[in-house]
């Protein structure tokens, strides 16, 4: 019998081996695969989807990473921008009470990359003098808007506002057509204007103000609150009925039903419904004027008029300004002449929410 190098028989060495082997082998056959070992813990829920995980994940980044397939032009995106951005913004981006887009940039400062006017006296912050990547002009229009219904634009018509966007603030010129690629090439005014060393982005940060402490006559205690304005009063409905009764708050009162009525208990209006659905709510309130008069307002002007009704519906479908100020209403050809009416009829006798 051969032996092995510390004098015990080879077969029995051998034996040894094969043994430790097959421990091995049913040690890999126990241990959970990767899949089993992902699973919940807790006795609850299930992993997401790749479908599930899809939907949440539409960040756009500024090498481009999240873009969709997609192209729009200047001329597209004026189209879409007159229908459903103008009322907010103004015409020509100048604002309408909201934020002012457009304007700022000067001769020279896509070269640079710096906003000269924000170094003035009287900065003016816009889409063109304040974002160093297209990309997150193309995101927020994509998540947050229209204000009144946002995620309802298509990937087209996003590439196509984007495009509108930047020719109104003189970085694309009015025939210029975006699309995933060409989006990455857009030099921005401002996308030198940024930097990291602040106490924002590292706890070693200068910070970007300095203050003493409070040493005497301290506030005890401080009171955060929030409000809602009164032109924002009833244009998503009542909140209240909106947050889930275990959340950590719950949701202010906003509806306008008549106290001690249930805003529930019984459906809305068919032309309230179509008011809320295309936007007409972000410039007018039922009772008060927002950009535009309130509803009741207008009813109460064309109270008896017998012409007002094929007057008002072909102002719609056009737009126009003059009647209630200088503040232009954008056409509203993408609605239907029958929703038309139905909201047409709905504000002249009187806009009742019920």
């Amino acid at each position: 019998m051969s032996r092995s190098p510390d004098g015990s028989p080879l077969e029995r060495s051998q034996g040894r081996g094969s043994g430790l082997l097959c421990l091995c082998a049913a040690l890999v056959l126990w241990l959970p695969s990767p899949s089993l070992a992902e699973e919940p813990k807790f006795g609850f829920g299930r992993l997401a989807t790749p479908e599930e995980i899809a939907a949440w994940d539409t960040d756009v980044r500024p090498d481009g990473k999240g873009l969709p397939k997609g192209s729009g032009s200047v001329s597209f995106g004026q189209e879409v921008y007159d229908a459903k951005c103008a009322s907010c913004h103004g015409t020509f981006g100048e604002d309408n009470q909201y934020m002012a887009i457009a304007g700022g940039v000067q001769p020279g400062d896509i070269d640079r990359g710096r906003a000269s006017i924000l170094a003035t006296g009287q900065p003016l912050r816009t889409v063109g003098t304040k974002l160093n990547h297209v990309s997150t002009l193309w995101d927020y229009i994509n998540r947050a808007m229209p204000f009144a219904q946002p995620k309802t634009l298509t990937p087209n018509e996003v590439y196509a506002l984007t495009a509108y966007v930047l020719h109104l603030n003189d970085i694309l010129p009015a025939d210029a057509t975006l699309d995933e690629k060409s989006i990455l090439e857009v030099r921005m005014p401002n996308r030198n204007g940024f930097t990291t060393e602040h106490g924002f982005m590292s706890k070693a940060g200068k910070p970007d103000v300095k203050n003493a402490a409070c040493m005497k006559d301290c506030v005890a205690t401080v009171t955060i609150a929030s409000e809602l304005p009164e032109s924002a009063q009833g244009m998503h409905g009542n909140l209240a009925e909106q947050v889930r009764s275990f959340a950590p708050t719950s949701g202010v009162k906003s509806g306008r039903a008549p106290a001690g009525a249930s805003a529930a208990a019984s459906p809305t209006s068919p032309g309230l419904d179509l008011a809320k659905k295309f936007a007409c709510m972000a410039c007018h309130g039922v009772d008060n004027k927002v950009v535009g008069p309130g509803f009741r307002e207008i009813a109460a002007r064309y109270k008896g008029s017998g012409g007002a009704e094929p007057q008002l519906l072909a102002k719609l479908k056009a737009g126009g300004a003059g009647v209630w100020g200088p503040v232009p209403m954008p056409p509203q050809a993408h609605v239907s002449e029958q929703d038309l009416k139905t909201i047409l009829t709905w504000v002249l006798s009187g806009s009742p929410t019920r």
